[in-house]
């Protein structure tokens, strides 16, 4: 006959895994999937990703490159957006920085962002604007068809739920999730284009 004692153990040791695994999750770290073709190439649709939640916590630094993880801003919850929704775009300019979209380049403080993360031109204009000590420029890679901060304003800070580090799925592409582009592959001549 088996005693109440260890079954209870047991159950403890259970729970106990259970709240470490709760815990990590709400505070650590967490998985995600890509709906959307925003982030194209760096991201596919349906990749499945882990997102850090430690550094937005601490309030360290979201240098441009990172990809970021958010609520939905207050702009796209004001236009019937659902306020529980995520969205995964790239930080390009921060706190304090001028930017603009000018002749299809983006520009951080009068210079052309190198490296920029897009394939292509942008199809659009942005005016200056300097952002605020809080706030985030965030673009998808796939800048002509991403709804971000060249539609909706600049990301509240607080908005961010966690940095993206790396895709777990599918396994072909398992890899740390880069803050920088891929290298151009070399044009004619063996220059990089």
């Amino acid at each position: 006959m088996i005693s109440a004692r260890p079954l209870w153990r047991r159950l403890l040791g259970l729970a106990s895994w259970i709240a470490l695994a709760l815990l990590l999750r709400l505070w650590v770290i967490e998985p995600r999937w890509i709906p959307s073709g925003s982030m194209l190439p760096a991201l596919q649709l349906q990749d499945r990703i882990l997102v850090e939640k430690l550094r937005p916590r601490l309030g360290l630094p979201l240098s441009p490159g990172t990809v970021v993880v958010f609520h939905a801003p207050p702009a796209l919850v004001a236009a019937g957006y659902d306020p529980a929704a995520a969205l995964i775009k790239r930080v390009v300019a921060g706190p304090g920085d001028w930017v603009e979209v000018r002749a299809g380049r983006l520009l951080r403080n009068g210079q052309p962002i190198d490296p920029d993360w897009a394939p292509e031109a942008m199809a659009y204009m942005l005016p200056p604007q300097q952002l605020g000590a809080n706030q985030l420029l965030v673009l998808g890679d796939n800048r002509n068809a991403s709804l971000d901060s060249h539609v909706w304003g600049p990301l509240p800070r607080e908005a961010v739920i966690g940095t993206a580090v790396w895709r777990y799925w599918p396994l072909a592409r398992f890899s740390r999730i880069r803050t920088s582009p891929s290298p151009l592959p070399p044009g004619p001549t063996g220059q990089l284009g």
